[in-house]
């Protein structure tokens, strides 16, 4: 069986360190490592679009960071709970033009026993910036 420490119940360390591994992994803009961390079932919602499973996440994921360029990001545990975690974030990137975007959200997780992510909710906002207001 997969695991992915940390395991729920959550601490308020364990909680930190889950959403800093969430960026690390996310920061690599690998579709299959990020994949792994949610089960094979997984749900999905990310801004409008909803997901199932790890091909769908993959294939997303693979959309994702061909559009966004130069993608960086910063995570923040915002609340926890047993098996949830609710995080904060924002991260910027650019488009094929040059057009640089930071994104803001809010993502709400729930974790299986094993520490895998079963079900994911995010909303997202994009503001255009100047490449000079870049900070990340």
């Amino acid at each position: 069986m997969e695991t992915k420490p940390p395991l729920p119940p959550f601490t308020k360390e364990t909680a930190i360190q889950k959403v800093q591994f969430a960026e690390d992994a996310w920061n690599t803009k690998d579709p299959e490592k990020v994949a792994l961390a949610y089960t094979p079932d997984s749900i999905w919602r990310n801004r409008s679009e909803f997901l199932q499973g790890r091909a769908e996440i993959r294939a997303f994921l693979e959309r994702k960071w061909k559009k966004e360029q130069d993608y960086k990001l910063k995570k923040w545990l915002w609340a926890y709970s047993e098996n949830r975690i609710s995080a904060k974030f924002e991260y910027e990137w650019h488009d094929e033009v040059g057009q640089w975007f930071r994104s803001y959200g809010n993502e709400q997780w729930e974790f299986a026993p094993n520490g895998l992510m079963q079900r994911r909710e995010a909303s997202i906002n994009d503001v255009r910036i100047d490449p000079s207001d870049r900070y990340l």
